[in-house]
């Protein structure tokens, strides 16, 4: 047994265990407080139910505007594309999942991060509808038209204008080079994705006489649907039942 003197001269022993008392603070900290889970739930989102979904239907928004490379300012409802990119490939890849629905109401964004988006909605070999709501303007048009069957609500507008670019920009010809593959990229998916001729979406593109100080054409609800670039006027129930039989058609081509 090891044994050493302090500065008193009082013999300590070692190998003897010190009891500390219990520390009063610690003990409050590790009680268990209740968890209100209602009111948690009606502080985030208004209702003090969560409604749960199917697993066979994964249902995606976009939003406010496509953010992309640069980020958004704080003040503007953005939809990131890095968050919807790993969304898309788990449908692709999770076989729970047999469907998509595609909910839309956005200014559109960035050009780069929207036309990949809608390349990837449409590279999926699921079942996919998309629905406008509000509105779907600018790089929300390939968005909308990117699923295999497409829906407007009659009140919803959508904008189609020439590519528009803020900031620093070269004045040379490469510049305006550049801005023409951009556009013929968008026109030429949205051509393989809809039935709209590209006569009748080049004239909407360079119409002056409907946006006031800019180009382009705002087509609301029906005549969106009547020019091809939609394929029904319908609301939240029509896309669902439209999904749920595409859903019933691929389960039956699967099976034989």
């Amino acid at each position: 047994m090891d044994k050493f003197e302090n500065e008193n001269n009082v013999n300590i022993n070692t190998d003897e265990k010190i009891t500390l008392p219990n520390n009063p603070t610690k003990e409050k900290n590790n009680s268990k407080i209740p968890v209100n889970t209602k009111l948690n739930n009606i502080q985030a989102i208004g209702t003090p139910t969560i409604p749960s979904s199917p697993k066979d239907i994964h249902f995606l928004s976009i939003i406010g505007q496509v953010e992309g490379h640069n980020v958004s300012p704080p003040q503007k409802k953005a939809t990131k594309y890095e968050h919807i990119m790993p969304q898309l490939v788990n449908v692709q890849q999770n076989p729970q999942v047999k469907g998509l629905l595609v909910i839309l109401n956005t200014m559109g964004g960035d050009v780069e991060a929207g036309l990949a988006l809608a390349e990837m909605i449409n590279s999926i070999d699921k079942p996919k509808v998309s629905l406008v709501l509000g509105g779907s303007h600018s790089i929300g048009v390939p968005l909308a038209t990117s699923s295999d069957y497409s829906f407007i609500v009659p009140t919803a507008t959508m904008t189609i204008h020439p590519v528009r670019m803020t900031g620093l920009v070269i004045g040379v010809p490469q510049t305006f080079r550049y801005f023409q593959k951009m556009q013929e990229r968008i026109i030429d998916f949205i051509l393989r994705t809809s039935k709209i001729d590209r006569e009748s979406l080049m004239n909407f593109m360079y119409d002056t006489d409907e946006i006031a100080n800019d180009v382009g054409t705002i087509l609301v609800g029906k005549e969106a649907v009547k020019y091809g670039l939609i394929d029904e006027v319908g609301g939240l129930n029509k896309a669902l039942n439209k999904l749920r039989e595409m859903i019933k058609i691929n389960n039956k081509i699967e099976s034989e």
